[in-house]
C-alpha cells in the first residue's frame, strides 16, 4: 500500500516537472536563445528528463 502512495506522488511530481520543463523550454526567452546560439536552458533538460525518470519510477512503483 505504501508503494502505491509513493509511485502516484511520483508520478504526479514527473508530470509537473515535465510540463515546467516544457514550458521553460517553450517560453519567448528561451526561443530567442535558440535562435540566436541554438542552446536550449539546462533547466529545461533537467525538468523534461527528471520528470519523464519520476514517472517511470512512479509506475513501476504501482505495479
Amino acid at each position: 500500500m505504501n508503494n502505491k502512495i509513493i509511485g502516484i506522488v511520483l508520478i504526479v511530481i514527473g508530470v509537473a516537472l515535465a510540463m515546467w520543463g516544457y514550458n521553460i523550454y517553450d517560453s519567448a526567452t528561451s526561443q530567442i536563445g535558440r535562435a540566436l546560439s541554438g542552446d536550449t536552458p539546462i533547466e529545461a533538460w533537467a525538468g523534461m528528463v527528471g520528470g519523464a525518470i519520476c514517472i517511470l519510477v512512479g509506475i513501476l512503483k504501482v505495479k
